[in-house]
């Protein structure tokens, strides 16, 4: 019997890239998702590629019982990867308390439920906002953790300290903390990417959508940061390459080669670019313009903020691989696949 991996927030963007690498290397799935931010039809772009179709239930991670029924119908689950969480820096200044239930309420369900049926990994999304503003570029995982800039990157935060003290007290259970960079692109087969409901929280799809015509021209949110071009600066990873570290960390812990009970572990390149950067790098990839103006600063943004990747390529044994300018076209080649499907 294969292992069973249950994947809250599944039919979200990271979490249905993550499946299609955990159903390639040979795990069962389950996915779970309230689809607040995501489509059941991208259970269907899962099984396009993979050619299995993913166990799917409908269901908000914050509720206990409906969680513990599902335990209880899936008697092989061996390992969690939890995505399930609201994500969108400025909407969390705006709704702190939805942030808080959502994010911290549906970990506490999990956490508690793991014991009861025998769970041996836990790999949580976690986010580099737990970092701050940096002292120190590029950023190890030994770099302290500042204080939150936002609701959201609070959250983050606060989940870690949840999962030590749990840890710590003594579980049956491993866990790995995977702090990211910023994911974009999109899978090669342009079955799946990111497609936000409503108006895209995070920079690549309101770039895409503004490149077809769909958002009249893109807000830059400040030139007036302490980099070279005034512009934040980012560390940005494929997607792909982010899904494939998940079932690295969840082999890792299913596996025992860790005699360690929690590991932190940096999700990025290694390398930093601004936001003019790159629109200006998916203009040159893609051949397509991008409008956009010079706005304000938004509250809740960090300065720059780019990984320094060695503890993961040397200990997780995983390593970013694709090109800025590949992953940018799959993000362009995406929006392309949903103007054509009618959906955008």
């Amino acid at each position: 019997m294969k292992d069973q991996i249950l994947v809250t927030g599944g039919a979200g963007y990271i979490g249905s890239h993550t499946t299609v690498e955990l159903q390639n290397a040979g795990y069962e799935v389950i996915v779970v998702d309230n689809l607040s931010n995501s489509n059941e039809n991208v259970i269907d772009g899962i099984e396009k590629i993979t050619g299995i179709r993913p166990a799917f239930e409908l269901a908000d991670c914050t509720d206990f019982d409906k969680m513990k029924e599902i335990f209880g119908k899936y008697k092989n689950i061996k390992g969690i990867i939890h995505f399930a969480a609201s994500k969108a820096v400025g909407e969390s200044v705006q709704k702190p308390l939805l942030y808080y239930r959502n994010n911290i309420v549906s970990l506490l369900n999990l956490l508690e439920l793991m014991p009861q049926f025998g769970v041996k990994g836990f790999v949580f999304s976690s986010s580099c906002t737990v970092y701050g503003q940096p002292d120190i570029l590029p950023v190890t995982e030994n770099a302290p953790i500042k204080e939150a800039l936002s609701p959201y990157g609070n959250t983050k935060q606060i989940d870690e300290e949840i999962i030590r003290d749990t840890i710590y007290s003594g579980t049956s259970y491993k866990s790995i903390i995977l702090r990211y960079f910023n994911p974009i692109g999109a899978h090669p087969s342009t079955e799946i990417g990111e497609l936000p409901n409503g108006v895209p929280q995070n920079l690549i799809p309101f770039l895409t959508q503004t490149a077809m015509g769909i958002r009249q021209e893109l807000s830059v949110f400040g030139d007036d940061y302490s980099t070279p071009d005034g512009s934040c600066i980012r560390d940005y990873i494929y997607v792909v390459d982010l899904a494939k570290a998940h079932v690295k960390a969840l082999d890792r812990m299913l596996t025992d080669k860790s005699e360690k009970n929690l590991e932190y572990f940096n999700l990025g390149t290694g390398r930093g670019l601004s936001v003019l950067e790159l629109i200006n790098t998916f203009e040159k990839a893609t051949g397509v313009k991008v409008p956009y103006k010079i706005v304000g600063r938004r509250e809740g943004d960090i300065e720059q903020v780019w990984a320094d990747p060695t503890f993961s390529n040397e200990v997780l044994g995983w390593t970013a691989e694709e090109t800025i300018e590949n992953t940018l076209r799959t993000a362009w080649e995406w929006q392309v696949k949903l103007r054509e499907r009618g959906i955008m």
